[in-house]
This record gives structure tokens, sequence and C-alpha cells, in this order.
């Protein structure tokens, strides 16, 4: 026997299914959620639920859940008290596309805030929205009384290959879809769970989860208060086309290939003339304006007497070496625009202090047959490469090195809508500045995967929109100095929830904020988060590991 049941909010025809034989409901006080025994009656009753197609705002066949049930606050590793943990799955349109799997986590003592949590990379694991997170490092925002949750994005495996891009509900999925759909199905539970909404709904990404916080607030604006959208993955289809060009001019060009040695030969010299430009020599280079204009002098210190050959020695660039960290530093340019009028990428700062080291970095080893692996070659090529097999061409077995990124000729359509699709570049935020709603991005000076200077050329273009007084009224950009894309010299803890909190709840704005160092070798020490444009510089007196021993300047 089944009982259909209307929460409280008629006009929203929220309807949810059990499949059971009786039914408890609780009444819950309008101010205040469950707590006791009644959070953990409300979370028995909903394993095996189903939500019903119309709660979602975006096409589907309704949402299943399949597990839910009480964690207690003494379970092993269990740093977010006891809270219900709910797991299903939002059902496809179409058969052969993977359904969206969910996971949603009910505080007994909740906050009357929600959480949703961005996913990384081509996603395809499932966010839990559990434990300590980068934006909230001293305690789990679950422990802290939020309702949290996040999804998979429809499909299955954050591989560089992304295979689900053959399935075209699935790219629509992972572009924008599933950001909304996760949203209104948690947003039914919540409400159901609590007996109402939550009083304030929050986002909080990086990278690939950076750039679905900008996506919501473009798409889906009436749905958020506040977003922390970290290291955003804006212009996905330019950093992808990027990584394509940068793999042709390394390996379809004979000697392009950079290897290892010398690209650390790179790093290690632009610390050499620009890690003093900021006053400190503490392994950082902080003042990215200044360095950028002894460009040319590195440049020329790095290069091979005989620039016209290839020469195996990790002292010096041979002109194509060069012309490979050329791409990396100019980006991409397209004779033709992408969605919103997009037609660059911006490249990345190669001579300003970014390590290409890495196993996220350059490029590691001569190519190797079609399927390129992540560490023999580099993860923005890999990444790019994947791009233009399943995304743009469909065809699994392309040459990626072929492709002319420049005059994709058939395939330009293909390119563009997939730009609209996934990208996240329009700086209609009209909507979300009208309801109040706040941004904070943190993104590193030195990142190797996602540049830095998209981040911005986006927050300039919105000045450019709507005047520095509207963008200072709601944005909040701070830009990180020696951190890369997770790693780095100077590896950010801040708590961002915090401030961004307070910014929507209280009117408190962020201004500058304090970074404790996580990186292994210099753990402990701080630095000033400073307002972009302005960067760290040291005083000149006191301890050069504290943040209080430096002043925020303009560059």
């Amino acid at each position: 026997m089944s009982a259909r049941i209307a929460l409280p909010r008629a006009a929203r025809a929220i309807v949810l299914v059990f499949v059971c034989s009786t039914l408890l409901l609780t009444t819950v006080d309008a101010t205040a959620a469950p707590t006791g025994p009644n959070l953990a009656v409300q979370c028995t009753q909903l394993a095996g639920l189903t939500v019903p197609a119309e709660v979602i705002g975006l096409p589907t066949r309704g949402a299943q859940i399949d597990t839910a049930e009480m964690i207690a606050a003494t379970a092993r590793n269990n740093q977010d008290g006891e809270y219900c943990r709910i797991t299903g799955s939002i059902k496809a349109l179409k058969v052969g596309t993977p359904d969206i799997r969910f996971d949603l986590n009910l505080p007994r003592h909740w906050n009357g805030r929600a959480l949703q949590v961005g996913g990384g990379g081509y996603n395809g694991v499932v966010v839990s929205g559990t434990g300590v997170m980068p934006f909230s490092p001293n305690r789990a925002p679950l422990a802290q009384g939020y309702a949290t949750f996040g999804d998979d994005s429809g499909h299955v495996g954050n591989s560089a290959l992304a295979v689900f891009g053959l399935v075209d509900e699935a790219v629509v999925n992972f572009g924008y879809a599933h950001l909304k759909k996760t949203h209104d199905v948690a947003l039914a539970l919540i409400e159901h769970a609590y007996g109402r909404r939550p009083e304030r709904m929050y986002f909080a990404g990086g990278s690939t989860g950076g750039r679905e916080g900008y996506t919501v607030m473009q798409r889906f604006p009436d749905d958020y208060d506040g977003v922390i959208a970290n290291s955003p993955a804006l212009n996905f289809s330019g950093v992808r086309l990027l990584g394509v060009k940068v793999g042709q001019t390394e390996y379809a060009t004979p000697g392009g290939f950079v290897p290892p040695p010398l690209l650390q030969r790179v790093y290690q010299r632009t610390l050499e003339v620009c890690d003093r430009l900021d006053g400190a020599a503490d392994g950082i280079v902080s003042d990215v304006t200044a360095c950028r204009r002894h460009e040319a002098e590195i440049i020329e210190s790095l290069r091979c007497p005989v620039s016209d050959a290839y020469i195996a020695n990790d002292d010096c660039l041979s002109t194509a070496q060069l012309a490979t960290l050329s791409v990396l530093r100019d980006g991409l340019s397209l004779p033709y625009s992408l969605a919103w009028n997009v037609n660059r990428y911006r490249g990345y700062n190669v001579f300003q202090g970014t390590q290409f080291t890495g196993t996220l970095g350059l490029a590691h080893d001569d190519r190797h047959g079609p399927s390129p692996a992540i560490i023999a070659n580099g993860y923005l090529f890999s990444q790019g490469d994947g791009y233009v097999r399943y995304f743009i061409t469909r065809d699994p077995a392309f040459d990626s090195l072929k492709f002319d990124v420049q005059h994709p000729g058939n395939y330009q359509r293909q390119v563009v809508a997939l730009s609209q699709t996934i990208g996240a570049m329009s700086t209609d935020l009209s909507r979300y500045i009208a309801r109040g709603g706040k941004l904070i991005t943190l993104h590193g000076l030195a990142d190797e995967v996602i540049s830095p200077n998209q981040t911005i050329a986006y927050y300039e273009a919105l000045v450019d929109r709507f005047g520095i007084d509207r963008v200072d009224s709601f944005m909040r950009l701070y830009m990180v100095p020696g951190f890369q894309h997770g790693s780095g010299v100077f590896i950010p803890s801040t708590d961002l929830l915090g401030a961004l909190d307070n910014w929507v709840t209280h009117d408190i704005s962020p201004e500058t904020l304090t970074a404790i160092d996580i990186a292994a070798a210099t753990n402990g020490r701080s630095r000033p988060l400073c307002r972009y444009p302005m960067f760290p510089r040291y005083s000149g007196k006191g301890n050069v590991n504290r943040a209080s021993s430096f002043v925020c300047a303009e560059p």
C-alpha cells in the first residue's frame, strides 16, 4: 500500500511517495529542526521513497531513495556529528544515459542552512558532502549544522578519456543540469525532514566545482544565496582546446618536448629573479606584475646559444621548447567565437613562478599511442585529447594531434555548442546580484591546471559590465601567490564558508583574510589573503612567517 504525502508548501506541488504499509508523520515546529528521536524517525522512513519528476525543475523520470540511515556521532572516523545519510539516484530520461547518483546528509542539530558541494575534474564520483573541506578547514560543515549534499554529475568514472561525452544527455547533465536536478531533490527532502526550507542555500566547490559555482549563479540565480567558487574552470572548452595546442607543440613539433628537469630550471630561474620583488626571500613570487616586467630577461637567460637546434640538456631552452612555453603563456586566440562571444583563453604565469613539473603539469614523456596517460603525458594534453575524441569528434580513434583548433571545419558547430553547455562564461549575473547573492573566489596565481588569468579576465569583464562598486557589493576575488591547483609552495587554509555566511546573514563583507600555509615544507606560516589586485608585500619588519608582517599592496 502506498501513501501520497503533500509537503507543507502545497503551492510547489511537492509530493513524496512512500512504499510502505504505514507512515508516521511528525509535526515539526516551524522555528526549529527536529531533534531527539524525530529526525531518526524521519530518516528511516525515507528509504524506498520516490520523488516524482514534477518536483524537479528540469526533465527527469523522478528520483529514488536507495538508503537512509542514522550515522552515530561515535562512528569510526566520523567528523560530522550525528546525522541522517541518504543515498539515491535521479533517473535519466533516455535508456543508456546513466542516472545521477547523489548523497544528502541531514544533521541532528540543523542550523537552518544547506550546502551543495561541487565536484572535480570530469566528476564521475559521488560527492559525499562529509568531512572537513578546503573552504571550511577547521570543522566539517555538517558538524556545524549544515545540511550537505553532492552528486556524481550523471556518470561513473573520473577519467581523462571522458567516454560519457558520447552521450548527449550525460553531457548536458555534466554541463549544468545535474546541479539543478540534485538541488531540487535535496530541497524537497530537506523540507520533508525538517518541516521547512533552508533559510540559506549555499554552493561551494573548486576547479570543476568552481565552474559549477559560476554555473548556478548564471543559470539558477533564484536557488542560491551565496557561492564559493575556487580555481574555477570557467572557459571549459577553451582550456581543453589549449591543452590540445600544447600537445601539438610538444609532440608534433620536432624538439618541442620540454623535459621535467628543464621545466624545473625555468621555475628556479623565475625565483632567482622574482622572489625578492615583494620584499621577502620566501620562495613565493607574490608580485606577479613586477615579475612580468622581467620576463624578457628571464627568457633570454634561458635561451640556448644555438637556438635553432634541439639541445638535449637541462640548462637552456631551444627555439622549439620556447615555442611550447609560449603557447602556455599566450593562451588561445580563436578566429571564431565560442558561446557568449568568447574567443580567448588566457595563458598561464609560466615565467612568474608556476611549476609545470608535477603530475598535473605540462608533460612527462613522449606520447605513447592514441590514449596518453596523465602521468606519462601531462594533464593539459591528456584532458584535451579526451575532449576532442569523445566530446567534439565523438570518434575514439581520432588523433587529436591532427585536430585544427583554429579552423575546426565541420566540428566548429560542436565546439561552440559544447562551450554553451559546459562553459560558464556569461557575465549576466543581474538576477543573482539583485537578489543579494554573494560570491567568493580564491585562485592560485601559480595554478598550472586552470589559468588564473582567465579568472582575472572574467572578473574584469564583470567590472566592465556592472562597475566596480556593484561588483564589490557581491564579489570577493583573492588571487593567492605560490598556490597551484591544490598544491604549491603556499597552500592556503582559511574559513571561506564562515566568511560567506557572515556576509550573507550579517552583511559583514570579507576584506583581507588570513591564510595558514598547509604545504608540508612550510606548514604553519601565514600570509594575508589580499583582495585582487593587491598582493602581500613584506613590511620589512617582523617574522617573515607571520601574516602580520605583510601588508596588502597595489601592484
